[in-house]
């Protein structure tokens, strides 16, 4: 089971929007997924999306722990990106992610999965894709 520490800021932050007792889905956008916002080859494992939805999605099975008991999930193919010590962090205004090296994503974007497959439903693309 993948292991993400959720910090007090981003406790904070979550449960200000009202998200902490949501479905939330850590993804690595990289315009592959269903829920992919931006992204493609050139920021491959760069760029991360929180997907927040009112029940789990069969797609990401994976449970992520974590230490402040919020329901993460995620797809066995997400963590091909995560190393020791995956954090989400709010600070300076934006939600980071980060391990035990390096910072991998310091404007994580958080996004409603329902809203998201209704504009792909209506044709609408997901921006990104040119190096």
């Amino acid at each position: 089971m993948p292991t993400i520490n959720v910090t007090p800021a981003m406790v904070e932050r979550l449960a200000a929007k009202g998200l902490t007792d949501k479905e939330l889905v850590l993804i690595t956008d990289d315009a592959g997924g269903k829920y992919s916002l931006n992204g493609g080859a050139c920021s491959l494992g760069s760029t991360f999306t929180i997907i927040v939805l009112d029940q789990p999605d069969p797609d990401y099975q994976l449970k992520m722990e974590n230490n402040a008991g919020l329901h993460i999930w995620t797809s066995k193919y997400d963590t091909m990106f995560f190393e020791s010590g995956l954090t989400l962090d709010y600070k300076n205004h934006s939600v980071e992610i980060r391990d035990d090296a390096h910072v991998l994503d310091n404007a994580v974007q958080i996004a409603n999965g329902q809203e998201v497959l209704t504009a792909f439903g209506k044709g609408m693309q997901a921006s990104g894709g040119n190096c």
